[in-house]
């Protein structure tokens, strides 16, 4: 650093850390890791418990805090209050029930074990552990698929509160640093400062943001619009930074005034580029804070710690989503969902720190902690599903935690006969009822999600309350007495464990099934649907043939066209052919489903026959998802391909069809 002139000391540094975090992130991303340990990673490498190439992170903080008024401006533009209206219940109940018992329960371990010494720094450590991570929860739901699914919904509605109430915390927080003969006044000047920030606002959204917004997209020129974004994102961000409320308030609030705004879509797509840049070198500045020799010296504390407050947060969680009504089920995912703790406690702990109520000891550990859960966060998202299963087939546990209740219906008959079965009520789901309804065809409906099914009271439409893939709610749906069924759930995993196990009960059922990915289609098509639908292949096809229609094509020969699509299960539009897919896609496909390997010896029945000859669904109910032979991997095998001896098997099915496999495989 000696050899760089101080003029260009901030670019230095800037340089340094965003390389060190795109070296790092990348090798992070390369071995299947998230992106966010390798941009710690990269700070800790060149800062001053490293390589030292940074020393002085404040200078990289100040742009930090650029990230930090970015990321909340674009969520504020993003938020969507009917949304959170929709969720209002569990969000603004179940949210400020969880903030609050955060911070009492939190503040009052760390008092009653000394960790801290005083009230207002009980307080100000549970405020840091009450705020879990959006970004870090929102990525892992959108690479999953789950962000429409009932967990994934009320996840996002406790993290907007979350986000929201960090405004507040920002505000009112730091006055109880004030002697106690002050502390009312100063936190009634806080609560007065966020009236007044707000009412500005309201103000300046309805009447002054809108009118500026739309003189400069008048302008035509998409540089003075991106300007004029940031000049109002980080000039509310600066007021109320000035007023004591913190750049964080006044991003998410600049964001809301946009929002509503015809050019807000416009102003988010060119901010988001700049917000991701400056997010990275926000989570590399933390990584430049973190000390590694310390967090070695005190690994088992940290470890204490992150233990206690992911699993004493998922419980809370967990409690509180249960106590709104939601099944236990549920409940678990959404509190293993938001039990880290977030990015924006990085910045509660700056300001503690700041204040000096958290000594360097206690703001290490605090960082360090933050840090843990973060990364562990995406894994535990990933490995939930397979818990929930885990206790599902253990039954003490099942009936304990009663996981699986059961189900109560309403106006199903015990004759039910010849019936649709539609899974799941949302855009999808409703559109089938509603054809079936008018065709007058007997239907009933299996969703748990109680707030959709008043239209179903209403209508006199039969439905079973409950969760789709367990086997109670399925084999009370009478499914072999049923004509057909179709699956419309928003989750991947819980599409393919409802497919399964209704296969189980009615093996000849005819089940349509919506597929949410190109990835899953031939997964679904393997496990036995008798047909999959992707709606953005099937929109592609239906514009398509609208098209040749009036380009001059009879209507036999399109119908031609799209059939063949169609019976091809999309393979010939298909950016790449299903038996060129990698081993991560099909551990997706199989995610959630009773899986394992098997060996084809050379006594063994099925040795030198087809496999549609073995006929191995038909007869077990089981599905061979793959074959491993002398290094060479088929996936999703066609009725044509031989097995041999030597064979290893990926087969997929409940613990009764394994053991129906067993018995064909060993004869």
């Amino acid at each position: 650093m000696a050899s760089v002139s101080s003029e260009l000391t901030l670019i230095f540094d800037m340089v340094t850390v965003l390389g060190s975090a795109t070296i790092a992130g990348y090798v992070a991303n390369r071995l299947g890791q998230p992106v966010l340990l390798g941009y710690l990673i990269g700070g800790i490498v060149v800062g001053p418990a490293g390589l030292h190439w940074v020393v002085d992170e404040e200078e990289v903080q100040v742009l930090a805090e650029v990230g930090v008024a970015l990321l909340l401006f674009a969520l504020g533009v993003e938020f969507s209050l009917k949304e959170l209206l929709r969720m209002r219940k569990i969000a603004l109940g179940g949210g400020t029930l969880q903030i609050f018992l955060t911070i009492m329960l939190g503040g009052a371990l760390a008092y009653g074990t000394g960790w801290v010494s005083t009230i207002p720094k009980a307080i100000f450590l549970g405020s840091v552990l009450s705020l879990s991570s959006t970004a870090v929860v929102l990525k892992s739901l959108i690479e999953r698929n789950e962000v429409q699914t009932v967990h994934g919904q009320i996840m996002l509605a406790l993290l907007v509160v979350q986000d929201l109430s960090l405004g507040l915390m920002l505000a009112i927080l730091p006055a109880l640093t004030q002697p106690p003969e002050v502390l009312g006044q100063a936190l009634l000047v806080a609560a007065l400062k966020v009236l007044l920030f707000i009412i500005g606002a309201l103000v300046t959204g309805k009447y002054v943001i809108p009118w500026l917004v739309r003189q400069l997209a008048l302008s035509g020129s998409q540089e003075i619009f991106l300007l004029g974004i940031l000049v109002i994102c980080l000039g509310i961000a600066l007021l109320s930074d000035r007023l004591g409320l913190g750049i964080a308030m006044g991003a998410f609030v600049a964001g809301l005034t946009i929002s509503n705004v015809e050019y807000a879509d416009h102003a988010l797509d060119l901010v988001l580029p700049m917000r991701d840049v400056f997010a990275t070198l926000f989570f590399a500045s933390i990584g430049l804070l973190i000390d590694p020799l310390f967090l070695w010296q005190n690994a088992w504390i940290v470890a204490g710690l992150v233990a206690i407050a992911m699993v004493g947060k998922a419980s809370l969680v967990a409690s509180i989503v249960r106590l709104f009504g939601y099944p236990l089920k549920t409940a678990l995912v959404v509190g293993l969902g938001v039990n880290q703790i977030g990015e924006f406690s990085f910045v509660l702990a700056g300001v503690a720190r700041s204040q000096e109520l958290f000594s360097s000891n206690l703001y290490n550990l605090a960082l360090g902690t933050t840090a843990a859960t973060l990364l562990i966060t995406p894994f535990s998202l990933k490995l939930t599903p397979y818990l929930i299963q885990y206790l599902e087939r253990l039954p003490q546990l099942n009936r304990w935690f009663n996981l699986n209740p059961e189900p109560y219906s309403f106006g199903l008959e015990e004759n039910l006969r010849n019936h649709v079965v539609v899974v799941g009520y949302g855009r999808v789901g409703r559109t089938l009822v509603r054809m079936f309804y008018f065709q007058r065809y007997p239907i009933l409906v299996i969703d748990n999600n109680e707030a959709v099914l008043q239209h179903l009271r209403e209508r006199q439409i039969p439905y079973l309350f409950g969760d789709a893939s367990s086997s109670l709610v399925l084999e009370k749906a009478q499914l072999s007495e049923a004509m057909a069924m179709a699956i419309a759930l928003p989750d991947p995993v819980a599409t393919r464990l409802t497919l399964n196990r209704a296969l189980s009960i009615a093996p000849d059922l005819d089940i349509t099934v919506r597929a949410h990915l190109k990835d899953e289609i031939e997964s679904l098509y393997q496990l036995g649907a008798q047909e999959v639908v992707q709606p953005e292949f099937e929109a592609a096809l239906e514009m398509g043939a609208h098209m040749l229609l009036q380009l001059g094509d009879s209507a036999y020969a399109v119908q031609q066209v799209v059939q063949r699509y169609r019976t091809g299960h999309y393979r010939e539009i298909l950016p790449e052919r299903a038996e060129y897919w990698n081993l991560k896609e099909l551990e997706l496909a199989i995610e959630g489903l009773h899986h394992e390997w098997y060996n084809v010896t050379p006594d063994s029945l099925l040795a030198g026959v087809t496999l549609g000859a073995a006929n191995i669904r038909r007869r077990t109910g089981a599905t061979i998802m793959a074959i491993d032979r002398h290094k060479r991997f088929y996936q999703y095998p066609t009725g044509e391909i031989d097995l041999e001896a030597g064979d290893r098997l990926l087969v997929v099915g409940s613990p009764e069809e394994h053991q129906n496999f067993l018995k064909i495989l060993r004869q």
